[in-house]
Order: structure tokens, then C-alpha cells, then sequence
């Protein structure tokens, strides 16, 4: 099946506040993810490496004067209050005490509860574009540390890199990969995130790794047996793409994924996946497309 292409691979001109920014928010994948504790509060340490890819959903921004934030179209499960878009952008206005408002339209291709990053991604670029088109000034690091409060995966999309993460997500380094092709298969299930993080049998004491052991190292997805055993679809997508090529669940679940040789071999096996599952070709890419929008 051929991937939708993620519409804007660069930054729109927003030179003019007037005109409609149409922004893209790119999928991610953990090449792995260990879980290496448990704080005090219940949340997980986490150590994972983060690549981001040319594929993802699109959100389109228009200015308003009035300070409302609307949503102006629908998005299947996701009310507008709760929409993590919606919510990025009131949190970016409350904290910077700005005037202005937006409307949005969030145009989704990456599947929900896929572990993809696609609400995460999406939040980040809302934050991304509406400090920019606002002119609120926030630099990275600010927007980091406000993504955090909407979620542990929004900091890297702002961060804009390749990364390797620490702590539960945030502790982020620059990560040096080369260029690599993905398949990526959805099995047609959500795996809620807290269902998973909060099983009795999820392993939380991974020895931890040092960055430049990452490539060498035996690594694994501490999340991916928990998720597994209650979703059997995904062990099915799992061991029918290990046929071609080493397979691993991302996130906590549901998609999985597998680097291949070539654009070619991403052709032949996304053509080849089974019907009741859905499969895109990725590439990676070195940089967030809005990059260059912080400081």
C-alpha cells in the first residue's frame, strides 16, 4: 500500500501573519525502549533513541485577533477539549499571556494508539507554529519544558533530532544516525499507554546503557511482550515482518516497524502485508521540518 507523503518536508513561509500556515507533524520511532525504574511520583525511567520520519499528519493554522482557539474540523475520538492540538495551543497562550487566537484543522494519517508519536507530534507543532505565527518568542528549551506538561513524547518533536532519551523522555541528546528506510505496520488496534506502563509484568529494571553503546549494545522494547500478550494482533504483524527483516513494536504499542535495505524493499514488503493490516513505507529524516523556527 503506497504512504500518504507527509505534505511539507520545509517550513512554510509565515512572513505574512495573514496567510494560512499549513504545517506538517512528523511520525516518530523508538529504535528501542528500555524501562530502567520507577520514580517515587509512578512514573517509568525510561532510557529509548527517538528517529523521526517523512510521514506524519498536517495541521493548518489561521490567525485570529480575538483569543478564541477553535478546531475546525472534526477528529474521530478525540473531542476538541481534549484534543492535546487544542490544548497545546491554550497552554502556549495562557503561559505567555498572549492575545491572539487560531483556528486549526488537524488533517490525521498517522494511526491513534499506534506508539508513532502522531497526538504527541501533532501537539508539538502546534506549540511550534502558534509561537512563531503568535510571535510569543519562546525558545526550544521553553517550549520543551511546556510540551512536557501535555505529554513525555511531545519534547522531542520540539527538540527536532534524532535523540537519545533519558529520564522519562525528556533528557534528550542530539543521536547521529545514518539515512535508513522503514516499513510500518499497523495491526488495526489502540494500545492505551497506561494500560500497558501499568502491568504487573512489565520489566522496570533494564540495566541502563550509555549513549555510545547504543549501537553495539543488545537492545530491546521492554513494552513490546506486556503489549503483546493482550493484544495478540501485534505479535501476528510481528513475526510476519520478521520474516523480512528484523521486527520491533514502537512505543507502547500498536505499530511495528522494520528498517530495510531500499526504497524497493520497503515497496515490496508494504505490497506483500496482509489486508486486515496497513502498511507504509518511511524514510527517515535528520531534522524536524520547522527546525529552523526555534532557537
Amino acid at each position: 500500500m503506497d504512504r500518504p507523503a507527509l505534505n511539507l518536508l520545509r517550513a512554510p513561509d509565515c512572513s505574512d501573519p495573514t496567510r494560512l500556515l499549513a504545517c506538517p507533524a512528523p511520525a516518530k520511532l523508538n529504535l528501542f525502549l528500555h524501562v530502567v525504574g520507577r520514580r517515587a511520583d509512578g512514573y517509568h525511567l525510561l532510557q529509548t533513541a527517538f528517529r523521526l520520519l517523512d510521514w506524519g499528519d498536517t495541521l493548518d493554522f489561521a490567525l485570529r485577533t480575538d483569543g478564541t482557539i477553535r478546531r475546525l474540523n472534526e477528529v474521530p475520538g478525540v473531542p476538541e477539549a481534549d484534543d492535546l492540538v487544542v490544548r497545546a495551543a491554550r497552554l502556549l497562550q495562557s503561559h505567555t499571556g498572549c492575545a491572539l487566537g487560531a483556528d486549526v484543522a488537524v488533517h490525521k494519517v498517522l494511526p491513534m494508539g499506534g506508539g508513532i508519536g502522531g497526538g504527541s507530534s501533532d501537539a508539538a507543532t502546534a506549540l511550534i507554529a502558534l509561537n512563531r505565527l503568535w510571535r510569543t518568542g519562546l525558545s526550544r528549551p521553553q517550549l520543551q519544558a511546556l510540551g512536557l506538561q501535555l505529554g513525555a513524547d511531545v519534547p522531542v518533536f520540539v527538540f527536532g533530532r534524532d535523540a537519545f532519551a533519558e529520564g522519562v523522555g525528556e533528557a534528550l541528546q542530539p543521536l547521529a544516525l545514518p539515512p535508513a528506510w522503514y516499513v510500518v505496520i499497523s495491526p488495526g488496534v489502540q494500545v492505551p499507554t497506561a494500560e500497558i506502563f501499568s502491568a504487573g509484568d512489565l520489566t522496570r529494571n533494564t540495566p541502563p546503557i550509555i549513549m555510545p553503546d547504543f549501537a553495539a549494545s543488545t537492545t530491546r522494547n521492554d513494552l513490546q511482550p506486556v503489549a503483546c500478550s493482550r493484544y495478540p494482533e501485534v505479535l501476528h504483524v510481528i513475526e510476519w515482518l520478521d520474516v523480512h527483516a528484523p521486527a520491533r513494536m514502537t512505543g507502547s504499542g500498536a505499530c511495528v516497524f522494520a528498517e530495510v535495505s531500499s526504497e524497493e524493499e520497503a515497496d515490496r514488503i508494504t505490497k506483500d502485508c496482509p489486508p486486515r493490516w496497513k502498511a507504509w513505507k518511511a524514510r527517515s529524516i535528520a531534522r524536524h521540518p520547522l527546525y529552523e523556527w526555534l532557537q
